[in-house]
């Protein structure tokens, strides 16, 4: 009996230490106990830091149970890493995208004026003064600009069609005054000019070039020009002296190698020049060069045997590389006037000519030549010497050419 009581008075004790815990469970869900805020501590203030309004305060108090009030971000605050800034480089500026580069390269117009001086100061000068001071134009006057163009060898046939031209437009009232006029001689020289020119075509390696002309025209001298250009640009360039008549010939282009930095293919004195261009055109192929030029003797284009003899020249050549001479330029003196273009037609029925290097261009008042040339013979000029120096071979381009002869200089802009 008393076994039992104590086993009752257990299980009572037990229930009744159950319902206890049951009822301290249910008053945590309804009423959690008091402990410290989960809100983040607030910095205490700072001199000049003024006291929150109370407002604020009440709002942050309705805030639910662990939600966290939004703190303002002071200014030094750091940018959130999810947004990249780069620090700003000293003394940037935001300048415009640079312009694309020009395809040509500067123009020398000064050079090329001062080249053509003495042409400027007597052809173009001549014909300026009938234009000069004068608002209308009287067709009268085209007979003076005939004069004046036959004088400056221009030459007949080429003088007749540019005045040709200029009465039709005349007739039609397309040139109303004397600026008119002028502009239409600038557009005709120009439109002669342009049937080509610029430098040595590149077309094979090595591109092999064939120089002609008569004796004393500059032909060895404008060679070793012609290889101090294109060995500065790069190009592995051969001499051939081909003048084995001239020992004197051989010995200037052997001094021109010397100074350039290239070699000189020559042979016994007195050789075939058929030989010296065969065995320099099969050097410069297995040695790899880009340009070959050849010396030739100066012939006078009135002695068919010599002109026969170039022709036989030029035979070789091609046996020697297929295609051969790429190019056959023509060596002319400015200075001789019509019997400059007169040997330019002779060249031109014995040889396939691709172009003309007109010399000592600066040393003539005279210039009109180039005109003749190019428009009776249909052969541009590709080359035009203005000096002693290297540099003074240029390239002819005819609107750079006309713009030096026929425009005005900065000094006479200034000065009108």
């Amino acid at each position: 009996m008393t076994t039992v009581a104590i086993v009752v008075a257990l299980v009572i004790v037990a229930v009744v230490v159950l319902l206890l815990a049951r009822g301290r469970g249910a008053a945590q869900l309804q009423a959690p106990p008091a402990t410290k805020s989960l809100e983040a501590p607030r910095p205490k203030p700072t001199p000049g830091h003024k006291e929150e309004p109370a407002a604020k305060k009440e709002e942050e108090a309705a805030l639910p149970q662990g939600a966290k009030p939004s703190v303002p971000q002071p200014p030094s605050a750091k940018p959130s890493p999810e947004v990249a800034v780069e620090a700003p480089i000293a003394g940037a500026r935001h300048a415009p995208p640079p312009a694309p580069p020009s395809k040509k390269a500067p123009k020398d117009m000064a050079g090329l004026r001062k080249g053509l001086s003495a042409t400027r100061g007597g052809f173009i000068a001549r014909l300026t003064a009938l234009f000069q001071g004068k608002k209308e134009f009287d067709p009268a006057i085209l007979e003076q600009v005939e004069e004046v163009m036959l004088s400056s060898d221009v030459g007949p046939k080429t003088t007749q069609a540019i005045l040709g031209r200029l009465r039709e437009a005349l007739e039609r009232k397309e040139l109303a005054d004397a600026d008119a006029v002028w502009a239409a001689l600038r557009a005709e020289a120009t439109r002669i000019l342009g049937i080509g020119g610029g430098s040595i075509r590149m077309s094979t390696k090595p591109t092999v070039v064939l120089m002609v002309g008569v004796n004393g025209v500059g032909k060895t001298t404008t060679i070793g020009k012609l290889a101090t250009r294109y060995n500065a640009a790069g190009k592995k360039v051969v001499l051939a002296a081909g003048d084995t008549f001239r020992a004197a010939a051989v010995q200037q282009l052997e001094v021109w190698g010397k100074r350039v930095g290239v070699d000189v293919v020559r042979g016994k004195d007195g050789a075939d020049p058929g030989a010296v261009a065969f065995d320099a055109t099969t050097k410069a192929r297995e040695g790899g060069a880009d340009l070959l030029l050849i010396d030739t003797a100066g012939r006078l284009q009135n002695k068919v045997p010599l002109m026969d003899e170039i022709k036989k020249v030029r035979k070789t050549i091609a046996k020697a590389l297929d295609g051969a001479p790429h190019e056959t330029l023509l060596v002319l003196d400015a200075t001789t006037g019509q019997n400059a273009l007169t040997q330019a037609a002779m060249f031109k029925e014995a040889l396939d000519l691709t172009g003309i290097v007109l010399t000592k261009l600066d040393g003539t008042a005279k210039g009109g030549i180039v005109l003749g040339i190019c428009d009776e013979l249909g052969v541009p000029v590709r080359y035009i010497g203005l000096g002693e120096r290297a540099e003074d071979l240029r390239e002819f381009d005819a609107e750079d050419f006309v713009e030096a002869l026929f425009g005005k200089g900065e000094e006479e802009s200034a000065a009108a």
